[in-house]
């Protein structure tokens, strides 16, 4: 890859889009970060990645309260409480995530909106990816050794979440093809030939990129 390409994965619970994120990575040679975002916005903020964990793709207002008061079996307080309101946790994570954007390396980040903190940079190729509900269901199992009913609540709850996080940042729909730049259903191709098929995209969306005069 000659040209520096952003490459960011939104994805349904049980999709598969961590995978893909992670193998695009791999293929291509370039740096990858989904939880690693929340310790690279710990290392800026200087407040301790728990709080980013537990605040991680979630508006739940009262978190902030819960946080606030501390964690004495953890053997420290938390900082000023305004520090940890859902809005600044997610702007010292966004400003991580620029930061990695800003070194000029390809890499690829999975979920936190990257997306749309990135959306200006004009490097980037932003991909949704969706499956179907029996097989995301079926890796949610296997992945957290559950019930099928189980993963069934768990997958609700966590799209819920997700959706509700996006739409309180971005404005826009989680989910919705406007919303990226490519939707893919994981269930038409498979993982592998998902993540072939991205890796077209990009190379083709380089080519083009180089070939347009300056």
């Amino acid at each position: 890859m000659k040209k520096r390409v952003i490459i960011t994965i939104g994805r349904q619970f049980g999709s598969g889009g961590r995978v893909i994120g992670q193998r695009l990575a791999k293929d291509l040679g370039i740096a990858y970060y989904d939880k690693e975002l929340l310790a690279e916005a710990a290392k800026e903020s200087g407040i301790s990645d728990e709080f980013f964990e537990k605040a991680d793709e979630r508006t739940n207002n009262s978190l902030a309260y819960v946080l606030s008061m501390g964690f004495p079996s953890m053997g420290f307080y938390t900082p000023h409480s305004e520090m940890l309101s859902p809005e600044s946790l997610f702007l010292f994570q966004s400003e991580a995530i620029q930061k990695i954007a800003d070194k000029g390396n390809s890499c690829v980040l999975v979920g936190r909106c990257a997306d749309y903190v990135l959306r200006d940079y004009p490097d980037l190729l932003s991909f949704f990816i969706h499956n179907k509900p029996e097989n995301r269901i079926q890796t949610i199992v296997e992945r957290q050794q559950i019930s099928k009913e189980a993963a069934l609540d768990l997958m609700k709850k966590t799209d819920k979440s997700r959706a509700a996080y996006y739409k309180y940042y971005t404005d826009k729909e989680w989910g919705m093809s406007s919303s990226y730049h490519f939707s893919i259903n994981v269930s038409l191709l498979g993982l592998d030939d998902t993540v072939e098929l991205i890796k077209t995209i990009i190379h083709k969306n380089i080519f083009v990129q180089e070939a347009t005069p300056a």
